[in-house]
């Protein structure tokens, strides 16, 4: 079955940066499109960053374009989020998941979500 458990998160000032890993099983990873979301409290949880198979094409949600990188490590069944310049508005749980593009932005290939990792950025 597929399992996805993201790790990284936690308190940082803004300016900070952090490095979110999800490390992925029950499907083939090297096949799937990757990508990361968040969710504030009250919030839909909402697109952040994709990556195809390769991991050289990415896409960014444009509030975090430029400060955001997304990457991958096939051999390791692991995505990466880099965060630099963080702000209070990153404030969320951060999830992964196999992604495939539709007309209008990216959806989610599993119905399974991991437990998300929680970053928290002070002003």
């Amino acid at each position: 079955q597929v399992q996805l458990v993201e790790s990284g998160g936690g308190l940082v000032q803004a300016g900070g940066s952090l490095r979110l890993s999800c490390t992925a099983s029950g499907f083939t990873f090297s096949s799937a499109r990757m990508g990361w979301f968040r969710q504030s409290p009250g919030e839909e949880r909402e697109f952040v960053a994709a990556v195809r198979w390769s991991g050289g094409i990415t896409f960014y949600a444009e509030s975090v374009k430029g400060r955001f990188t997304i990457s991958r490590d096939n051999a390791k069944n692991t995505v990466y989020l880099q965060m630099n310049s963080l702000k209070p508005e990153d404030t969320a749980v951060y999830y992964c998941n196999a992604v495939r593009p539709r007309l209008t932005g990216w959806e989610t290939v599993y119905d399974y979500w991991g437990q998300g990792t929680q970053v928290t950025v002070s002003s």
